[in-house]
């Protein structure tokens, strides 16, 4: 499908940012790229962290049961399968190319275990913070098989596949009323370019997973992302690449509210924190 691509000024790169390597859950290894102070600088999110290994001890144990509260969690598997379970009674299996969106709202406490003993696992989780008058809503989930996820393909023979918000016309699997999340996966050949319109109001961010992206004259490596610059002129957001070249374009409208996390509950206030705390503690929390 080709569609005509929306012709914006585009965002520079205001800082490159390499991602921390650790580990969680039972023991995944995983890159940290998003958290802590950036909270702020791009919020509404809250955190993401790639992961990618063809080593089943990298990611064999998985997840087991643990909690959240307070915003929401996309996963995006490119590669592998992860089992899904919580205890508002949610059940899916995430393959190749699929997402699983998850709203933790008052609390949900859910497994993401590996079905593979062998091969290649990678993707990545996004953390996307609600609104303080939605932190207590109902849980909520989907998982999106790769069928279910809106893709195009440019003229230059750029596959853009839309997860959230809308790009070139194309509407995404989700949309949310508030932060307004665009998040896409790019891919370009070699030696082409793709641009899309961002929203002035968002804060937006790459993340490229495969050669390097070119955004005006910085080039962002592989497992690197750079924070795209905030500017009223500046209404799209162009990317080139002399090599072919993957990475994940990430765009929200800030909430502007107070963020106070403590481990896998994110609330507004410390009050909150221990509020959710003892829910979670005395078997209240979903």
């Amino acid at each position: 499908m080709n569609t005509a691509i929306i012709s914006q000024e585009s965002r520079s790169v205001e800082r490159i940012v390499q991602g921390v390597a650790t580990s969680d859950g039972a023991g995944v290894s995983l890159t940290r790229v998003l958290a802590g102070k950036l909270q702020h600088r791009l919020d509404p999110f809250l955190m993401l962290d790639a992961f990618g290994s063809d080593d089943p001890d990298d990611y064999i144990a998985g997840f087991p049961d643990h909690p959240h509260r307070g915003f929401e969690t996309i996963t995006y598997m490119l590669a592998g399968r992860m089992r899904h379970r919580d205890s508002a009674g949610h059940e899916g299996l995430l393959g190749d190319g699929g997402v699983q969106w998850m709203t933790a709202g008052r609390g949900v406490i859910h497994s993401e275990i590996p079905e593979q003993k062998d091969g290649v696992m990678e993707g990545f989780q996004l953390w996307l913070n609600l609104p303080a008058r939605n932190k207590m809503s109902e849980p909520w989930y989907k998982d999106f098989s790769s069928a279910d996820i809106p893709e195009y393909v440019t003229a230059e023979g750029v596959t853009v596949r839309v997860i959230a918000g809308t790009s070139n016309g194309v509407a995404g699997a989700v949309t949310r009323e508030v932060t307004e999340p665009i998040y896409l996966d790019i891919h370009l050949p070699a030696g082409t370019s793709f641009s899309t319109a961002i929203p002035a109001t968002h804060n937006a961010f790459i993340y490229t997973y495969r050669g390097t992206a070119r955004v005006g004259e910085t080039q962002v490596g592989a497992q690197r992302m750079g924070i795209l610059s905030n500017t009223e002129s500046a209404g799209g957001f162009t990317v080139s690449a002399a090599d072919p070249t993957r990475l994940i374009l990430v765009a929200g409208k800030p909430l502007h509210e107070p963020i106070v996390q403590y481990g896998p509950f994110v609330m507004n206030t410390q009050e909150e924190i221990h509020q959710a705390l003892d829910d979670f503690r005395g078997g209240r929390l979903a």
